[in-house]
């Protein structure tokens, strides 16, 4: 008759097994230390990990993986001070699942993912998940030094979006060759999957950081918006002189007071109503008088005579304390268009129009 097992919660929150599936064995001494880590749980068990460092926090990781069901008779030898603290007639099953949920209450999730991504080996089930969300120049570049019966596979195995973004941008003899190696694609056999998997782990997705890779020129753009105007320039400048290109790329991609205008008048109504008033009055102080009148024409006749009245009582203001306002007023539009309540255009003069 099959031996049957039940599955109930410990007082600890780990997941208990119960029945006669686990079989008594002996323990390696990691293995020893992963059932009392799991049957300490995160409260009782953080102290210690605490005390480890990375190398023995990745050998216990692996032991609780791989683990398997505990029966009682282990338990009891290994936890008879601690019996009391765990249900009397259970065990501990030591999975990919409860290890990971026991090193987040400890350890920071970056660090988590990757023990855990070394851990799940060739049977992780999100490699391909993870591919997808790789950038199709970072893949296309690996794919370049990889055998196209190789590349097939993975690319069968990418979600159909991300593929084709992925053969677009390889060269085309390469991208032909991969396409009529997918079209005879055969079932592939589970040990030449697994190598193709341990492969992209250790040689490939380990040095991403699983971070997708982002625009040297959009990095830099941000860094730029969040210069005051004088270093802008500065910077602009010279780069101008060494890079011509680069410059003109960074300044296509920075969003500046200026491109304000460019909102649609919803969008600046909802800016408007977000603004604090007085960080309003300051950024429109500096303003040119197309970006004042594009404002004031989108406010009440009251508010826009109120800010007037607010700029000209002001009297003279810093031109740092302009531009700290208008740095503001404008991540807030992109905070509000991060949260999908505005969309912000940089310009109109390349969009293309149908009629």
């Amino acid at each position: 008759m099959a031996s049957t097992a039940l599955t109930q919660q410990g007082n600890n929150g780990q997941t208990l097994v119960v029945g006669e599936d686990a079989v008594t064995r002996d323990l390696s001494g990691a293995e020893k230390a992963a059932v009392i880590l799991l049957a300490l749980g995160p409260d009782y068990g953080k102290p210690i990990f605490e005390e480890l460092d990375e190398i023995e926090i990745r050998e216990l990781s692996r032991a609780m993986s791989s683990l398997g069901p505990i029966t009682q008779d282990m338990l009891d030898r290994l936890l008879v001070d601690f019996v009391t603290e765990i249900s009397s007639n259970g065990s501990i099953a030591g999975n990919s699942e409860t290890t990971e949920r026991l090193l987040l209450s400890f350890l920071p999730e970056d660090r988590v993912d990757s023990i855990m991504e070394e851990i799940r080996g060739p049977a992780g089930r999100n490699i391909w998940e993870k591919l997808s969300n790789v950038n199709e120049e970072i893949l296309a570049a690996y794919f370049k030094n990889e055998y196209p019966q190789t590349v097939a596979v993975i690319m069968s195995k990418l979600s159909p979006d991300h593929a084709s973004k992925v053969l677009a941008v390889l060269p085309e003899e390469l991208a032909m060759d991969v396409i009529q190696r997918m079209l005879a694609l055969e079932p592939v056999q589970k040990e030449i999957l697994e190598k193709i998997e341990t492969t992209l782990r250790t040689e490939f997705m380990s040095t991403l950081s699983h971070t997708q890779k982002r625009d040297s020129h959009e990095l830099m753009a941000d860094i730029f918006n969040s210069f005051d105007r004088q270093t802008e320039t500065r910077f602009l400048t010279a780069l101008e002189e060494i890079n011509r290109e680069a410059s003109d790329r960074i300044k296509e991609l920075m969003f500046t007071f200026d491109d304000l205008i460019n909102l649609e008048p919803s969008a600046i109504q909802a800016l408007l109503q977000a603004m604090d008033r007085n960080d309003l009055t300051l950024a429109l102080k500096g303003a040119s008088e197309q970006a004042k009148e594009l404002f004031f024409s989108n406010m009440s006749a009251r508010a826009a005579k109120m800010a007037r009245d607010d700029m000209e009582a002001m009297g003279p203001v810093r031109l740092s304390d302009v531009d700290e306002a208008q740095s503001r007023m404008v991540n807030t539009a992109k905070d509000m268009a991060a949260r999908g309540e505005i969309v912000i255009n940089k310009g109109t003069s390349d969009v293309e129009m149908i009629g």
